[in-house]
């Protein structure tokens, strides 16, 4: 039942990109007509049977975007994002809005042939009504266990196989999804750190350099953050930080 509420979320955000684009068609309103059934015990077990499942289902879908971007490349850009945000010591600028909207395009661009491959494999011949849901879903689970294999690392894949008390797989088919993404989140989150760092190193000398200065001068009670916040926001600048980030950030999936 989850895989095929879950295989029904991931056509529909794949439905809803691909049609981005299109030109507007029209839209005629369903018909939409009431019932009133008998009350006896086989209809009422299957009413409950099915608020439950729209209940699961409407679960699913708010959680869905948060559940999407955990296998993506949306937490790695987004925490180096963030971390650089902290190194200029800028506050409000850019916007988180903005931040989390640069995000999410360069995991579209990120993400574009493992989409083109669910979509090819598994939603057209899915709605072509060549392939059974299972074998949909499967050939959708495929490619994004594939993009996280190639992201994560042994050490992060033993530290949740040996947790969970599972004998050591032999083959990445062997290996549960529910120990994949949670060691592909860990690696992601450690990756961005170490991104993270590096770009800590010239801002904090800036820091230290300003500091310095100003005790050297006697200008204690003069925050250095004033005025190494201009010398950050040029160096950064002169060096097209954005685009040495985004450049470096993007070829760390290849």
């Amino acid at each position: 039942m989850l895989k095929k509420l879950f295989l029904l979320v991931l056509i529909g955000l794949l439905l809803f990109g691909l049609t981005f684009s299109a030109s507007a068609q029209d839209f005629n309103i369903p018909n939409i007509s009431f019932e009133i059934g008998d009350g006896t015990a086989e209809n009422q077990g299957d009413d409950l049977v099915l608020s439950l499942q729209i209940l699961l289902l409407l679960t699913i879908l708010s959680l869905a975007p948060a559940i999407i971007i955990l296998f993506t490349s949306f937490t790695r850009i987004i925490i180096v994002f963030s971390i650089l945000k902290r190194a200029l010591a800028l506050n409000n600028m850019p916007p988180n809005q903005v931040l989390i909207g640069i995000a999410i395009f360069l995991t579209v661009f990120i993400m574009a042939p493992v989409w083109q491959g669910v979509n090819q494999d598994a939603l057209q011949p899915y709605l072509a009504e060549e392939i059974s849901l299972e074998e949909a879903y499967q050939n959708t689970v495929d490619p994004v266990r594939e993009f996280m294999f190639n992201q994560v690392d042994e050490r992060s894949l033993a530290l949740f196989t040996n947790i969970a008390e599972i004998e050591r797989p032999e083959t990445r088919a062997d290996l549960p999804t529910y120990i994949l993404i949670p060691a592909f989140l860990i690696n992601e989150i450690k990756i961005a750190f170490q991104i993270g760092f590096l770009l800590y190193i010239p801002f904090l000398m800036i820091d230290m350099i300003v500091a310095s200065i100003l005790m050297s001068m006697g200008m204690m009670m003069l925050p250095p953050v004033i005025i190494s916040l201009p010398f950050k926001i040029l160096l950064f600048v002169l060096a097209d930080g954005w685009h040495l980030l985004i450049g470096s950030l993007v070829e760390t999936f290849s």
